[in-house]
């Protein structure tokens, strides 16, 4: 599905930069580059046309059942745009729209309750909801479908309207998105900005936004949320993870090893919640070392519009330079690559799916959030060692523990300090359930009910006491 000829060209007055295919490092398109005076007009509109959204749910309902139906039809379109420009492969950028559509779905049929407040006095209380106003949703380039219908479907169905900007590394397939939304929705209810920075400074501070929300790195959160206190918008951050993975004594290693793989390697390791790092223990250490290694030793890497691959290039030259970094700092330091460890000869973006050991505790592979391919595995000889090492960083996304006593693992579970902990899987979210890190991981709630509940205020009426 094309853009609209109508945006082409008021694109085409404008300034713009290209988009990279990650899996060539070649640019294969352009957007605009809007500036950031141009935000005044597009939250006007924005806030004008909340006046008409916010005053009927039936209609809002409606409206997002019917954006679900029109991202299902525009799904070829959409996945093959979203792998051309973020490098997943294709299966993936199809799951990822399929959850756009059900995220949307879902959030249309959610609604916020009134609740009578009985507390002994003779009147009568009750605690409304009401929409907070224009939204901003800042989207990084993981999943840039996904994670902006997390912010954008529950901020509609509250009654808000939104104003989305998606990362310059990946805006093509958001525009389209909201291209398709556009024949559903009513108009200036859901905008796409494209731009390269300040765009996103600037809309976090805009006057005219009463709630951010946002997911990237923990440095770029703290300084959107110190954009959102000019105006004293809220804010939802989620600032991504350092999530351990804590296998016990009486782990099988062969029936948790493909899970355990994928579950860090997944989108190429670019996944907020993956696991980034693993603790065996040390006389189980070198089988779960050989094992992770065979996969990623074998592992299908390629373009991702090649049916044939399951991992696809990292997805921009920064992060890949990053990602190169960190690398050779750990080996550097005397860590050891049991598979990969290097960039993959040949045009784009791709970094062979490493797995290392002899890690250093201290190398920034371990301590930060290498966010790509890179996979440290460290022995630990007690339990209480494992959990603490587990809850030694500054975040506090996710974590699991695998293990074949599951009554067991859940109790060492329960001790990880993240939001979400998980037993013998991990990264596997419902759309009911909530989404919250701790410590640096992120402030706010996304998903389910709260997720709603966090783009609304509450609004008491109290009367008095009927006879």
């Amino acid at each position: 599905m094309p853009i609209p000829e109508s945006d082409r060209l008021a694109g085409d007055l404008a300034a713009r930069f290209a988009v990279v295919d990650p899996a060539t490092g070649e640019a294969f398109d352009e957007v605009p580059d809007q500036q950031p005076d141009e935000l005044d007009a597009v939250v006007d509109r924005a806030h004008r046309a909340w006046h008409g959204w916010r005053a009927d749910p039936v209609a809002r309902t409606a409206a997002l059942r019917g954006a679900a139906d029109a991202v299902e039809v525009a799904g070829d379109d959409l996945a093959r745009l979203l792998t051309r420009e973020q490098g997943k492969p294709l299966a993936e950028s199809y799951a990822e729209v399929a959850r756009t559509a059900a995220r949307l779905r879902y959030f249309a049929d959610l609604a916020p309750r009134t609740r009578r407040i009985v507390d002994g006095r003779p009147v009568r209380s009750e605690i409304r909801w009401r929409p907070l106003g224009p939204v901003a949703a800042i989207v990084p380039w993981n999943f840039p479908l996904q994670l902006a219908a997390a912010k954008f479907a529950p901020a509609l169905a509250a009654g808000n309207t939104v104003v989305l900007k998606p990362s310059p590394f990946t805006p093509l397939a958001t525009r389209l998105l909201g291209s398709v939304l556009a024949t559903v929705l009513p108009e200036d209810v859901l905008t796409v900005v494209t731009g390269r920075e300040p765009l996103g400074a600037r809309l976090a501070s805009h006057p005219g936004i009463r709630h951010v929300t946002f997911t990237g790195s923990v440095s770029t959160g703290r300084a959107v949320a110190e954009a959102a206190s000019v105006s004293l918008a809220r804010v939802t951050l989620e600032l991504g993870g350092n999530d351990a993975a804590v296998l016990l004594d009486d782990v099988d290693v062969d029936r948790i090893a493909d899970r355990l793989f994928w579950a860090a390697f997944r989108n190429c390791g670019q996944v907020c919640m993956a696991v980034k790092r693993v603790y065996a223990p040390a006389r189980l250490h070198a089988e779960v070392v050989e094992a992770l290694a065979q996969r990623a030793k074998t592992v299908a890497v390629g373009a991702g519009l090649d049916p044939d691959t399951r991992l696809g290039p990292v997805n921009n030259a920064p992060q890949l330079a990053r990602i190169e970094h960190v690398t050779r700092q750990a080996l550097a330091d005397g860590a050891r690559a049991a598979a990969g460890g290097h960039r993959l000869d040949g045009p784009g973006y791709f970094f062979a799916p490493t797995v290392l050991t002899d890690v250093p505790p201290g190398s920034p592979v371990v301590t930060g959030e290498q966010f790509g391919p890179v996979l440290p595995v460290l022995p630990y000889r007690s339990l209480d060692e494992a959990v603490d090492a587990a809850n030694g960083t500054g975040f506090g996304l996710g974590g699991s523990v695998w293990g074949t006593d599951v009554d067991r693992a859940e109790v060492v579970a329960g001790r990880l300090e993240c939001g979400t902990a998980w037993v013998n899987h991990h990264a596997e979210l419902s759309l009911a359930q909530p989404f919250a890190g701790v410590k640096d991981s992120g402030v706010g709630v996304a998903g389910g009910p709260w997720g709603l509940y966090g783009n609304l205020r509450p609004f008491v009426v109290h009367r008095p006491q009927e006879a």
